[in-house]
């Protein structure tokens, strides 16, 4: 799906362990670079998100929810594509605050085929402008 020498680096942000772990798998397994955060605070304080080419975070996360998350992803690094994922469909039925530009909305259950489309589209768009 990717080109393995690209080195493209995906974070994701759940506070959900086997939801860490089934996405990290995922991905893995279509050529990305893998970075799990257990809470959006975490990656922040890391220091990464700098060289991350996508975000991948569930909304539903506590103390800084995915929502906050965006925002300041956004103020940091205005072109990195997020994907914020949730199982709450009232949410999903409306655009996410702050989310022009490179932000997608996955609902829970989703296709893993259509988590890798999205990234891989983002991925590119945000290679595209380099």
């Amino acid at each position: 799906m990717i080109d393995p020498s690209s080195a493209i680096i995906a974070a994701i942000v759940d506070d959900d362990q086997r939801m860490l772990w089934s996405l990290e798998n995922l991905l893995e397994s279509a050529g990305y670079t893998v970075r799990l955060f257990a809470a959006a605070e975490t990656l922040l304080e890391s220091g990464q998100l700098a060289e991350l080419d996508c975000l991948i975070s569930d909304i539903d996360l506590p103390r800084i929810d995915g929502f906050e998350l965006l925002r300041r992803a956004r103020a940091a690094r205005p072109e990195l594509p997020v994907i914020l994922i949730t199982g709450h469909h009232a949410i999903g039925e409306r655009p996410p605050p702050g989310s022009a530009g490179n932000c997608l909305l996955l609902m829970k259950p989703f296709d893993g085929q259509d988590l890798l489309a999205a990234v891989s589209e983002a991925v590119q768009r945000l290679r595209g402008r380099s």
